[in-house]
């Protein structure tokens, strides 16, 4: 294929010299353009003058020719933007509107911009200068065709009746002559430009040169460190033990089998490894929170962190499932566990397990879909499970306070009051002679209160009548709150108790 060179046909003789930089070797070579043949001139002067001269015209030419290319471009704007305002106010003199004369709009327009001009102008220009503005443009304009047309108003000598309707018309052919000249010169102007943008694209000069390629090293961006872990804090038990001592003959002998005897199983437990728990990152937070199903969000969002696609986070994340799962909080928990098994599908695929993933679940493959939900599924509800049993033996394992009876021929009951004492309160029966209305209408009210007060499930078990289910009620209170309740049943009478007191049995999980 055979070279073209036309392109170095265009080069300026000023350009004496292109320097290219070689990033292998950080040389300037240096090329020279033009030779002296090129340059013809009088014998009587050297040619080093003669080449300076001509170097000093090219750029003297190539900096007119910028400066004019500038200056037609801000006038074409500048003309752009006046033109149509210009039109506007030509149509409108034109063909006046009934209500208002073509001359009262005129002097309406004119006092409008005089009074309150708009600081708008070309790029360049002094906004606090009015003449610099568009407004202060337009409105020279209009005094200038405003001169002219009284003139040769004045000059036709008419009645001063007919004065209004001349004026009109040669306020309108003014203006219209005017819209034709400015689009004439925005058209000349424009025709100028591109003569002026085709002359500077012959020339090939040193603001033309660009970088064509660079060879640089730039470092790997490093990995992210992976996710960080917490040790859960251990509780030592504490032993009591009785130490005895026993005379014997030969102490030191005894010292010695005691030294080496070989220690306590329980004394090697703390020295064993501990499992650290991951935590969640700032951007592992953010990531549980994306919503399940979405995932080009989940996709865009690992390509964007890479400090989520770490060893340790699909683990961290299943904690945090579990954690939100302890306090109820349900919805987040199985975002976490859907952001975790993403995590795991990924790296059970391998090193491009990323993006052979959320292809087949971005394009919608139904397969693939279904074992992952399933997957996420049954994994939430080995956490839900795992959950119930926690709190289950955290339940059985910390006090309660229960109400048992004292001996198996003794029943316990509840008086649970259908409602507030009536106004009308009447005391009937044998034994209430001596008994003041007021006391037992306080005494009532009191056991309505105490009943009321207690949270709604407690009030549902008492009106069933069960012992088995207070008892439930109160061991899912803490000991403190439980204790409170049964006095106030105690004190309301709404306990049926053979002793007015409580047994504590809490060393055999009861009360």
């Amino acid at each position: 294929m055979p070279l073209n060179y036309s392109k170095w046909d265009q080069l300026e003789v000023s350009e004496f010299y292109v320097y290219y930089l070689i990033n292998a070797e950080c040389l300037d070579l240096t090329i020279q353009l033009s030779d002296d043949s090129d340059i013809e001139g009088h014998p009587n002067v050297d040619k080093k003058s003669l080449i300076r001269w001509k170097q000093r015209d090219i750029h003297e030419k190539r900096e007119a020719r910028k400066h004019k290319i500038q200056t037609l471009e801000a006038q074409i704007a500048c003309n752009k933007v006046l033109l149509p305002r210009i039109t506007e106010i030509a149509n409108t003199l034109a063909n006046p509107s009934s209500g208002t004369p073509a001359t009262t709009y005129f002097n309406n327009l004119v006092e409008q911009l005089t009074a309150n001009p708009s600081r708008d102008c070309p790029p360049g220009n002094d906004p606090n200068k009015l003449e610099h503005t568009y407004d202060g443009m337009l409105l020279s304009l209009l005094k200038m065709v405003s001169e002219k047309a009284k003139e040769r108003v004045k000059e036709t000598g008419i009645p001063e009746s007919e004065k209004d309707e001349r004026l009109a018309k040669e306020l309108a052919a003014e203006m219209a002559m005017h819209v034709k000249q400015l689009t004439e010169t925005i058209e000349r102007d424009q025709k100028e430009m591109e003569a002026e943008i085709a002359e500077q694209k012959k020339h090939i000069t040193m603001d033309d040169l660009h970088e064509g390629f660079s060879s640089k090293y730039v470092p790997p961006i490093p990995a992210p460190a992976p996710v960080p872990t917490t040790k859960p804090e251990k509780k030592k038990a504490t032993t009591k033990t009785t130490e005895t001592s026993f005379e014997v003959l030969n102490p030191k002998g005894v010292e010695a089998s005691t030294s080496s005897a070989p220690s306590e199983p329980g004394e090697d437990d703390d020295n064993e490894p501990e499992d650290e728990l991951p935590e969640l990152t700032p951007s592992l937070e953010a990531f549980s929170k994306l919503p399940i199903g979405d995932y080009e969000k989940s996709f865009e969002f690992i390509q964007q962190h890479r400090d989520v696609y770490v060893p340790g986070a699909s683990d961290a994340l299943l904690v945090a499932a579990f954690t939100a799962e302890t306090e109820g909080k349900s919805k987040y928990a199985k975002q976490c566990v859907h952001q975790s098994l993403l995590i795991q599908y990924c790296e059970k695929l391998g090193r491009d397990g990323v993006g052979l993933f959320f292809k087949k679940m971005i394009t919608g493959d139904k397969r693939a879909i279904k074992v992952f939900v399933d997957d996420v599924e049954n994994t939430y509800q080995h956490i839900v499970n795992r959950v119930k049993i926690t709190q289950e033996e955290a339940r059985q394992g910390r006090e309660q306070i229960q109400l048992v009876p004292e001996n198996p021929n003794q029943t316990i009951s509840f008086n649970v009051p259908d409602g507030p004492p009536p106004e009308d309160l009447v005391l009937e029966g044998p034994g209430t002679e001596g008994l003041d209305v007021e006391e037992v209408r306080r005494a009532l009210q009191f056991r309505w209160d105490v009943f009321s007060g207690f949270p709604p499930e407690l009030q549902e078990a008492l009106k069933s009548g069960g012992l088995d289910a207070v008892n439930k009620v109160l061991g899912d209170m803490e000991v403190p709150e439980a204790e409170a309740v049964v006095n106030n049943l105690d004190l309301a009478g709404i306990l049926n108790f053979a002793e007015g007191g409580i047994r504590d049995e809490t060393g055999k999980g009861q009360s």
